[in-house]
């Protein structure tokens, strides 16, 4: 269903509602997303300012911008290049408060 609602056009948001993951490992999605045939970059905006945009919370989250919540996942190298690098964050921050930090970050 996944490949024939990219093919059409649904907009599609990243979620944790599947139940397929173990909480903390929702990274994967990414990975699924791509290998259905979602490009890298339109899978990190599902998980972001698309996401944002469906529930109604644009004006709050969902893109990096002055005013907005600063929740950041920064995770190593280019995940343009390797979706599963969303796998390993190095460094979580809410309401620009870091949260979690892998040590030597």
């Amino acid at each position: 269903m996944f490949k024939a609602a990219l093919r059409i056009g649904v907009p599609i948001a990243f979620g944790t509602d599947a139940g397929v993951f173990p909480h903390g490992m929702n990274g994967m999605e990414f990975g699924l997303m791509t290998d259905l045939g979602m490009s890298p970059a339109a899978a990190l905006l599902a998980g972001t300012r698309d996401a944002a945009k469906l529930l109604g919370l644009e004006a709050d989250v969902g893109t990096l911008e002055a005013g907005k919540a600063a929740d950041i996942v920064a995770v190593p190298g280019n995940v343009l290049s390797d979706i599963h690098a969303t796998e390993h964050p190095l460094l979580v921050m809410h309401l620009g408060r870091i949260v979690v930090q892998k040590a030597g970050t």
